[in-house]
């Protein structure tokens, strides 16, 4: 019944064919910057199980290759599978991949292949076996830069609370499971000169220092263990951005009080005198939301993470100041700084709480949540059932260009909600006031 529900499905949509395929390209390595896998034209999958399809970490790394990075015309297409294995993704990924022929991939896998129980050399030994099968079909359709990511974490407060895992606790147990995988994970990614990201350090790192300092309350792996909130998902976000290699340098703005002023790349000044500066900016700062103790916000895990640090320096440097401090106000928010400080050069971005950036970076993020959201059902509902096509249908002609069509109708339609996230894309105006102070 399904198999033919599904070819009537094919001949009714037809007609609904428009659109071309993308075709597998090898991604061009920077010779100068060979871990920099963000290149013009990049073609962005990001795969894994439940914790992928939340659509959370991919959300977040999206908006940052898209808005942060000053890398043109990048592509993002999720392909989370909730529950699944990395032997899933395996059977599926050359019929599901090919709808959006990526040049980068990056990997999460681990958190359901450890089985939920200790560790033993069986289940690394699967694991091992099936990541190496997704490596070798990466490498045969022509995807070069992947990012072999390592599991998460598992919360130390809320993950089976009061059981045990053989004669462990059973978050210390499935910890040490899923640093076994991690290490498998770094020892593919080495063999085979690919990139890896240590999403399982990430996480378990910040949650040690997050839980000492707010407390047993606040999840950082999510209410039930495993499946973070925007705080772990953000932890997610970072392991994997370091590990495409991105440079974390958002822009700089220099000030001299007693002479010129100038910015970088991705940034125009409009107009600069007596210490108010307008600028313009098409490359933007990441921007955080939520209060500061709740586990579904982004802010709240900053302090136990060198996000902003790393991957999000929008840099405000000030010379010629005749007094020992100066408030900076960008935008509507304002703060007070030293003289030194402002000499060295501020972080604008972890400074100020509140950015000019904001309203644009959160139409961006919702911009991003539809077209990931289709491309979860354009995947999971139709895409992956062309594996299971009847021979009789495979074998005519007519209903194979139907099937085609098809697949070309859905591309359009997410290209469409992609063409939706790129118009939010738009530069952002933003004052820099800076007022003398004793």
């Amino acid at each position: 019944m399904r198999k033919s529900l599904f070819c009537f499905t094919i001949v009714a949509f037809f007609l609904l064919a428009h659109g071309d395929f993308y075709q597998y390209r090898a991604c061009a390595q920077d010779a100068a910057r060979p871990f920099a896998a963000i290149v013009p034209g990049a073609r962005v999958a990001i795969i894994g199980d439940s914790i992928t399809e939340q659509k959370l970490y991919s959300k977040f790394m999206e908006a940052y290759l898209l808005a942060c990075t000053g890398v043109p015309d990048v592509h993002v297409f999720q392909l989370g599978w909730s529950g699944e294995q990395a032997g899933g993704f395996a059977a599926r990924m050359e019929n599901d991949m090919t709808v959006f022929g990526p040049t980068v991939a990056t990997l999460c896998y681990g958190m359901n292949d450890g089985s939920y129980q200790p560790y033993n050399d069986e289940i690394g030994k699967r694991y091992e076996t099936n990541m190496r099968k997704i490596l070798e079909k990466m490498d045969s359709l022509g995807v070069k830069s992947v990012v072999v990511g390592s599991p998460g974490a598992v919360d130390t407060n809320f993950f089976r609370p009061g059981q045990n895992m053989g004669d462990r606790p059973a978050h210390i147990a499935y910890n040490d499971n899923l640093t076994h995988l991690r290490d498998i994970d770094r020892s593919l990614a080495k063999e085979k000169h690919l990139l890896f990201a240590d999403v399982h350090a990430a996480m378990f790192d910040a949650m040690t220092q997050a839980q000492a300092a707010l407390g047993k309350e606040y999840d950082v792996c999510g209410k039930d263990g495993f499946h973070p909130g925007n705080n772990g998902q953000l932890l997610m976000a970072f392991a994997f951005l370091k590990g495409l290699g991105v440079d974390g340098k958002i822009g700089e703005v220099n000030v001299d009080l007693k002479g010129t002023n100038s910015v970088t790349n991705g940034h125009k000044l409009l107009s600069g005198s007596a210490g108010k500066l307008e600028l313009e900016s098409t490359r933007w700062p990441f921007c955080f939301e939520g209060d500061e103790k709740s586990s579904n916000s982004t802010r709240s895990i900053l302090p136990f993470t060198s996000f902003n640090a790393d991957l999000n320096q929008f840099v405000l440097k000030v010379k010629g100041l005749d007094t020992a401090n100066a408030t900076i106000k960008w935008g509507n928010a304002e703060k007070k700084f030293t003289r030194e400080q402002l000499a060295s050069g501020i972080n604008l971005a972890a400074e100020f709480s509140e950015s000019p950036f904001d309203v644009s970076f959160k139409k961006l993020i919702e911009a991003i949540a539809v077209k990931q959201n289709f491309e979860t059902y354009m995947i999971k509902m139709i895409i992956t059932d062309f594996r299971s096509v009847p021979r009789e249908v495979a074998e005519n002609a007519e209903l194979k260009q139907a099937i085609a069509s098809f697949r070309k109708s859905l591309l359009s339609s997410q290209q469409q909600l992609e063409l939706a996230v790129q118009k939010t894309l738009v530069p952002v105006k933003h004052t820099l006031q800076i007022t003398p102070a004793s």
